[in-house]
């Protein structure tokens, strides 16, 4: 019996769903990344550029990627990942359904937009931090 409780704490331990507070953790862990405002909703940017605000609708993410990530990911997780008809002519953005999300890839699709956008000094220091 004591097995099967740590079987339930380690699903519960990966189980998807973020706050925003969450992501506002992952993107500002990375360097040069600021936090302003986008279109009435909080904002991530590097270098001035765009990497992600929170929709509107206050439980998705609007976040930069490249348009394949974006068909493969809609594809393979519509429970997730989806674009809505504003965002059909918008092919580098995807939205993100943040109780759906796992941290890990989220974590890593933000670092990936990050990555397209960071100055030389940033990407330097990224790789000097641990993890």
């Amino acid at each position: 019996m004591a097995t099967r409780g740590t079987r339930s704490t380690t699903r519960k331990a990966s189980k998807p769903g973020l706050t925003f507070d969450a992501v506002r953790e992952l993107a500002l862990a990375l360097p040069g990344m600021e936090e302003g405002t986008s279109y009435g909703t909080p904002s991530f940017k590097v270098r001035k550029k765009f990497i992600a605000r929170l929709h509107p609708d206050g439980e998705s993410l609007v976040l930069k990627v490249d348009p394949e990530a974006r068909e493969v990911l809609t594809r393979a997780e519509p429970e997730t990942f989806f674009i809505t008809e504003h965002y059909a002519g918008y092919p580098e953005y995807l939205l993100v359904r943040l109780s759906k999300v796992r941290r890990e890839l989220l974590a890593k699709l933000v670092e990936e937009a990050w990555r397209k956008a960071a100055s030389k000094q940033h990407l330097e220091a990224r790789a000097k931090q641990p993890g």
